[in-house]
Parts: C-alpha cells; structure tokens; sequence
C-alpha cells in the first residue's frame, strides 16, 4: 500500500496512512514523507505502537539526531528516558508525575508558549517527532501555526520592515515570561543568547515564512521594549484561529513537524495524571545567520 495523505487543514497538516513504522521505511516512502513535509509541514500518523528505537530509527531517515545537551535544567542523572529520545512528559525517573514545585516541571511548563523546537541553538532543528505514549485524560492538545501562510497574509510594507532583521533566541526568555528566573551559573552559560532570522526561505520550496519563538527576545539594532512590541504583534498575527490546527491525541499517534515553517504548543492538562509523550529531534544543517551567537 502506498504512502497516502490526506489533507486535514485548507492550509496545511496532512494525515499519512500505508506506512508501518514498527518496520523500516523503504527508500521512496522516505522520500514520499518528506516531500509531504515540505507541502504539509506538518503530519499526523495514526495507530504507530512504536518503540524509542523504531521511533529513532524512523526519524534517521531525514537527518542526524539532534543532540539535545543544552535544552534542559534536568540534571543527566535524572533522565527518565536513556534511549537518545527528549522526555516531553510530566513524569520524572521514578515514572509519577512530577511534583508542582519541581524545577523540571516549572521550567518545561515554557512548551505551553508558542515557540519552534530549538531555536535557541545556533543551528536550530530541522524536524521533531512526537510519539504519544500516555495521553493525559484532560486537555494537552497540541497546536500548530503555519508561519508561511502568516507570512504571506503581511502586507508589502511589513514584510519590507522584517526581511532582514536578526532575533536573539534563549531559553531564559521564554521561561523568564513565566518568572523562571533562577539559573546556575552554567545554566546561563549553557543558555547564551544566539541569533536567527526573522523571516526564513525554505531550502526546498523557497516559501517565505516567519522565524518566531517565545525564545525570541531581542532583535538587533532595536531597543528591546520596541522589539517586544513587534514580536508579539507578529505572534498574535501568526496564531489566529486561520493559521492554526489543533491536534487532539490520541494513543499512539506520531506527529511529525517542520520548524522552519511552523510554531507550536501544547495546551494545559491534568499535572496529576501522566502524560508520556516522547521526541525525537532531526538536526538542521545549517545556521540561518553567520554568526554563532549573541554577545
């Protein structure tokens, strides 16, 4: 059966079926997903009862594995998962929910923002799939925004303003908006501003879309309040209700995004109740801008 999909959005997200991911992904089913991700930017793939490994080796086939050092103020010796996959759960190494004044906890409460997986490295990640292995009974559900189609829908003048403006890009801004304030000091070292684009060109299709993240806090050349103000009146833009699907788990689904043309979050849930979700990260090749990082 072939690799099918099936729109579920006018805009984007598409739903993939003829493919069985507890197996290896034959040469030109790869091939056919990732050209669907270069259309849909985001897809859904349903009833895939996978292991951590089926599901790194799945995502192999577009790329190297991101490493994830740096994305965390989870001490190693209390990871969860040992598999090479990110935990995106609320459950810590003894498999119970986390406690609500745990310093994990409060720090991954920042993925109920609006952002794009890693744009606080200075080469930010290419694509990211999310296994639900566990869903939580009560809310969770996870959005995406289409930050092409939110491109296109500026007018000529705003799109003239942002072409070539720099972001800097740090884990400290987006849990600083929740009052995430205390760091180690290697923490603030580990989560040193770096820079990207504000508006990005996909390598494939050459669409225009916009770079934004709640990791975005600054913009060069702009004082920081007025950088604020145009980056948060860009993410209100970018995340009416057209521009966005909401996806409702189910068990076992995989959803598959691109970060170079989306934004995403998750939506408020039960803490007490487990949520397994697990990620694994598709490294990008490339810097949006030159430099490394923000000084």
């Amino acid at each position: 059966m072939p690799v099918t999909i099936r729109k579920l959005h006018p805009l984007f997200v598409g739903e993939v079926t003829g493919v069985d991911l507890t197996k290896p992904v034959s040469p030109d089913d790869a091939i056919a997903i990732e050209r669907g991700m270069d259309d849909y930017a985001v897809l859904i793939f349903p009833k895939q009862d996978i292991t951590d490994e089926q599901q790194l080796a799945f995502a192999q086939n577009f790329g190297e594995r991101e490493n994830r050092k740096g994305g965390s103020v989870t001490k190693k010796e209390d990871y969860r998962l040992t598999s090479g996959l990110a935990d995106v759960s609320n459950l810590g190494k003894d498999g119970k929910p986390l406690p609500k004044d745990s310093r994990t906890h409060l720090f991954n409460l920042g993925n109920c923002l609006w952002h794009s997986d890693s744009s606080f490295r200075p080469i930010p990640a290419k694509f990211s799939l999310l296994s639900a292995r566990v869903v939580n009974p009560k809310g969770g559900n996870t959005e995406f925004a289409d930050m092409r189609a939110a491109y296109d829908a500026l007018d000529g003048d705003a799109k003239a303003e942002i072409e070539d403006m720099i972001c800097e890009h740090s884990l400290m801004t987006s849990r600083g908006a929740l009052g995430f304030l205390d760091y180690t000091d290697e923490e603030k070292e580990m989560f040193k501003p770096v820079l990207q684009r504000l508006v990005r060109t996909h390598p494939v299709h050459g669409r225009k879309s916009l770079y934004l993240s709640s990791h975005a806090g600054a913009i060069q050349g702009m004082s920081v309040p007025e950088a604020r103000v145009l980056l948060r009146d860009l993410n209100e833009h970018a995340t009416q209700p057209q521009f966005v699907y909401v996806h409702k788990w189910t068990l076992h689904d995989l959803v598959m995004w691109d970060n170079r043309q989306t934004m995403h979050r998750v939506r408020r849930y039960d803490q007490s109740q487990p949520r397994d979700m697990r990620r694994a990260t598709v490294a990008g090749n490339a810097p949006t801008v030159a430099q490394q990082a923000a000084e």
